[in-house]
């Protein structure tokens, strides 16, 4: 007779998504992962398969809540310049808040792995492209609204804000002085002017 699983599989593929995104793949072992999780080896192989089946795991989590996050945010606000500014300048508060830099985990997967795992460059791809759909969805809003010019290029506005907010992301992972991020927030938004 099999067992029954004596724990919350998404509690535990949280606790190994927050470690992931601390350390990166590489610098996680497997000693790691059970000690954060609290689950022993054979319960993570069962459950999630090898290590990088694992991590897939935790970031497809990361990104499909990032998404909902980030939709959320832009839209609780009537103004849509308004909702960048302020989520701009949540990414920036957040990162200078902690004394732990941790980015986004999906651009630190862009960074260690995209670069020499296909899997990883397509996933990190994909998710970029999501996020330009959901910025593209707010300034379409803007422009049918009449808050921003209707003849505004919405596709190249969102997808350059989100090489924008990649940039600023692993760019904040070194803590810069604070005026010089400030200011290029403020060169980055003058885009939806």
């Amino acid at each position: 007779m099999a067992r029954t699983r004596e724990f919350d599989a998404e509690k535990v593929l949280d606790a190994a998504m927050q470690l992931f995104w601390e350390k990166g793949y590489e610098a996680t072992s497997l000693s790691d992962l059970t000690s954060r999780m609290g689950i022993q080896r054979p319960s993570i192989y069962s459950t999630f398969g090898d290590k990088k089946e694992l991590f897939e795991a935790a970031l497809r989590k990361y990104t499909m809540s990032r998404a909902s996050e980030v939709r959320n945010r832009l839209q609780d606000y009537p103004s849509v310049k308004e909702a960048f500014r302020i989520f701009f300048e949540e990414v920036v508060d957040e990162e200078y808040a902690g004394s732990l830099s941790r980015g986004c985990f999906c651009i630190n997967t862009m960074v260690e792995l995209a670069p020499h795992d296909e899997k990883f460059e397509i996933l990190t791809r994909e998710h970029q492209m999501y996020l330009s759909v959901i910025f593209q969805e707010a300034i379409e809003r803007g422009i049918k609204s009449g808050e921003l010019k209707a003849d505004m290029d919405a596709k190249a506005v969102s997808q350059s804000l989100i090489v924008s907010l990649i940039g600023l992301t692993v760019l904040l992972k070194s803590r810069p002085n604070r005026a010089f991020i400030d200011n290029a927030v403020k060169m980055m938004l003058a885009s939806l002017e």
